[in-house]
């Protein structure tokens, strides 16, 4: 049939769609600025698929905002470059701003709908968050102290033997702490099958984590096409990650299980939820829940551990003498006869103001993960439409020269008056680099303490240097880091662990007796 129109109805659908256009341009002007797309696709070209984070802030400085639009093929996203804008958005109006992006790839596809980070503002998330809450709010992680003391004098002692390995023994460490904490569970001292079981379920969900690598995550309904189909790499690839992430839940869960139906299990966060049980509640959900929180400790946990103790291992090579002045602090306080504790941390205060500098300079977690907008709002006068993803660039924030002067050099001083002690209303680093709002990291109070006392216990017993190749050429590191949405690692590099004195290997042995006495 053909369609035909007469010349008023011509030019009344000409003033409607004119009146249109224009409605729909009035309403692009009141966006936050952001790059030029394409038209559908928008912007989806422009995000590089490494180091968004870097490309956000040049774009941040380049439109002179806060905050920039970015529209990913009809998805509206923020991205939030400024503390200022942190603030406002995710502390003061957290009802608007607490919700999650959902990510089919990871969520539904690899499987991780179970980890409460990633999950909408609602019911399941809030119950899974008071499970986890109970066991690492600050008052319940200082009953782990004992245990972080004698992960980080294990790792001493690894370091003494070999030394080469100090990427392992940081995995290690961090994997027996959480592993410990959550299931009860003491790791092998080599190959731990848990740990490798882990290790791999996190590369996967970093990789299916990473926002703007995926298409279907922009467009869902790819998600619904079958595997074999051209094109469909993701979703072959996302069945393997998946084995790997339903692994890391139920294996050592059913391992705790069992034990406890023996009667050998140890103490943990999971014997205790699982002696909970009332005959009255839905069993199979409790364990559901228990069982993802448990996992998503482990997720969290070990990925900050790892990343910032690498980083300090970094900054040492590069900042001799911050090492040197850390290094005098410790064997002032403590002396060489002993190793730290955490008695001793207001006593330390330039290894805290280091640590927090550790974490400002190469923050995990460089971009925060994903909040989505629930409603309509308006920020400075733009308009930032519902259901935007909205991201903290916790890069951009804590490189932000107006707060940290000269914010590529790694500078402890920046935390402390000029007396010495800790400048208390500094605490962007600490917030910036665990997320924002009321998505905060809930772990980490054991995440901080357990990089200090790692840390603290380092600078007590080595002195970290560059490397030397055979003919005696020193081995420059690049500093460069890989790129990940779960957390941010440096490269490879060589790195040369002294003991600090002839006593050193006593000191870090008769400790660890002492611990198993």
């Amino acid at each position: 049939m053909a369609f035909a129109f007469d010349i008023p109805s011509l030019l009344l659908f000409s003033a409607v769609l004119a009146l249109a256009v224009m409605t729909v341009r009035r309403k692009r002007r009141c966006l936050p600025p952001g790059p030029k797309g394409l038209p559908i696709l928008g912007n989806i070209f422009d995000v590089p698929k490494e180091f968004e984070w870097l490309a956000y802030q040049k774009w941040g400085r380049e439109f002179q905002s806060d905050i920039i639009y970015l529209n990913l093929a009809g998805t509206p996203a923020i991205v939030v470059n400024s503390a200022q804008a942190a603030h406002d958005l995710f502390e003061k109006r957290s009802a608007l701003y607490s919700d999650r992006t959902r990510m089919p790839m990871l969520n539904e596809l690899v499987g991780c709908d179970w980890h409460f980070v990633f999950m909408g503002y609602g019911d399941s998330w809030r119950e899974r968050r008071r499970v986890f809450h109970q066991y690492f709010h600050p008052n319940a992680t200082t009953s782990y102290r004992p245990r972080e003391i004698k992960v980080a004098r294990e790792l001493l002692r690894r370091l003494l033997e070999t030394p080469d390995d100090f990427m392992i023994h940081l995995r290690h460490m961090a994997g027996s702490l959480i592993l410990g904490v959550a299931y009860g569970i003491d790791v092998q001292p080599k190959n731990d099958p848990y740990i490798a079981t882990a290790e791999t379920a996190l590369h996967a969900m970093s990789m299916a984590g990473n926002a703007g690598a995926y298409l279907v995550d922009y467009m869902p309904f790819l998600k619904h096409i079958p595997s074999w189909f051209p094109g469909a790499t993701f979703k072959r690839q996302a069945a393997e990650w998946r084995k790997a992430t339903t692994a890391m839940v139920e294996v050592p869960f059913r391992a705790v299980r069992n034990a406890m139906a023996e009667g050998k299990a140890s103490p943990s966060m999971i014997v205790s939820l699982l002696h909970q049980l009332d005959e009255d509640q839905d069993k199979q959900h409790r364990e559901t829940v228990i069982s993802g929180v448990a996992a998503a400790a482990y997720t969290g946990g070990s990925d900050t551990t790892v990343s910032a103790i690498g980083s300090f291992f970094l900054a040492m090579l590069m900042y001799p003498e911050i090492q040197r002045k850390a290094q005098a602090e410790v064997d002032r306080v403590v002396g060489r006869d002993r190793l730290p504790d955490f008695s001793d941390e207001p006593a330390l205060p330039y290894v805290s103001a280091l640590v927090k500098e550790v974490l400002r300079w190469r923050p995990v977690t460089p971009l925060a993960v994903p909040h989505r907008l629930t409603s309509d709002d308006v920020y400075n006068g733009y308009h930032l439409p519902a259901g935007s993803i909205v991201v903290g660039n916790s890069w951009a924030i804590l490189h932000d020269e107006k707060t940290f002067p000269d914010p590529e050099a790694f500078i402890p001083e920046r935390f402390l008056n000029a007396d010495g002690s800790l400048r208390t209303e500094m605490r962007d680093a600490e917030l910036a680099a665990f997320g924002f709002g009321r998505r905060i990291c809930p772990g980490r109070h054991l995440a901080c303490a357990s990089i200090w006392i790692a840390i603290a216990s380092v600078l007590s017993t080595f002195t970290l240097s560059k490397a030397v190749d055979e003919d005696g050429n020193v081995i420059e590191p690049s500093g460069e880091y890989l790129s990940g949405s779960l957390a941010s690692y440096p490269l490879p590099f060589k790195c040369d662990f002294k003991p600090r004195s002839a006593k050193t290997a006593d000191l870090v042995y008769s400790s660890l007796a002492e611990e198993c006495e």
